[in-house]
């Protein structure tokens, strides 16, 4: 007997409400319909449908079967579509969402490389720092370096962000170093607008994680912005090493409270779903994580200029 046929007709006989509609929808007659149920009930030894001559019925056992075969057919499909596209080629149009600051500073060579891997698939970039709806936006993937909030999508980890608290020699001078989370409340803080939990900077500290209010003297939606606020001297600025760690490096920014350093998180790949993922989002997001990886190319600055990688 094939027990996927059976459970297929079974699924589409609740869904279409009667044997007749399923019958339709499967072009097959209403008696090899019944058939199937029958075989199914048969083989899992329980009633799955109360029958009566104007409707049916789920019993309590195919209410279960019901939905776990539901979930078994999806498998099912899930496994058919991913071998056929583990041997198709990417085309078509990619939509790609990112952060601006690191959109514009690693993404640019990578999808680079990418079209040139791929001539048949276009990309377009859409670079915005907020946390934009996939779905209602038409995206394919989008590159995230924030809380996941939705349980609906997938997420696929291409790269650590590590955070440094930093400053300019010339504030340093003019208002002093501080040594700790505390002392940030007597100092001109930088804040970024957008960070989960607004104006409250988090340090993993000698006693553990320690969480500390700032007073932002300045707040913007940008992360470059912040970093060229700070080169100026107007204030201490937390942020990521992909967007700090080169001004670092060369002495522009100095890190202050070395004993704490900030809490990490992680850049991710996002898509809607890993039913029928296509090609080309399989193939650009596999590309991301190999181009970054959990040794990112921005982190070098650690080991040119000495300094830990804050892990």
């Amino acid at each position: 007997m094939d027990h996927l046929t059976s459970m297929t007709v079974f699924a589409n006989v609740v869904s279409e409400g009667s044997f007749a509609g399923a019958a339709k929808r499967m072009r097959l007659s209403p008696a090899a319909v019944s058939k199937h149920v029958h075989l199914l009930e048969e083989w899992l030894g329980a009633r799955l449908l109360n029958r009566t001559t104007r409707r049916i019925s789920l019993t309590e056992v195919g209410a279960s079967v019901y939905e776990r075969s539901l979930r078994i057919l999806e498998d099912v499909e899930d496994v058919r579509t991913s071998a056929a596209e583990s041997h198709a080629r990417p085309t078509g149009s990619l939509r790609v969402s990112a952060p601006i600051s690191f959109g514009a500073l690693y993404l640019g060579k990578v999808v680079a490389e990418y079209l040139a891997a791929y001539p048949e698939v276009s990309v377009e970039l859409v670079l915005d720092d907020r946390v934009v709806d996939i779905v209602e936006e038409g995206l394919d993937v989008a590159v995230r370096i924030a809380p996941l909030t939705d349980s609906n999508l997938i997420a696929r980890r291409i790269a650590p962000s590590w955070e440094v608290i930093c400053a300019s020699p010339e504030y340093i001078d003019r208002r002093g170093r501080p040594t700790k989370p505390s002392d940030l409340q007597d100092h001109d803080c930088l804040d970024y607008a957008l960070r989960a939990g607004r104006g409250k900077w988090r340090f993993d500290g000698p006693e553990g994680e320690v969480a500390v209010k700032v007073s932002a003297r300045m707040t913007a939606t940008n992360g470059q912005l912040l970093r060229d606020a700070a080169l100026s001297g107007a204030g201490i600025v937390l942020g990521p090493t992909f967007l700090l760690g080169e001004a670092v490096r060369s002495g522009w920014l100095e890190i202050v409270m070395p004993l704490f350093k900030p809490v990490g998180r992680s850049i991710y790949a996002v898509y809607p779903s890993r039913r029928h993922l296509s090609a080309k989002v399989q193939s650009f997001v596999t590309l991301l994580a190999d181009r970054f990886g959990e040794n990112p190319p921005w982190d070098n600055w650690n080991v040119a200029s000495g300094v830990d990688n804050p892990d």
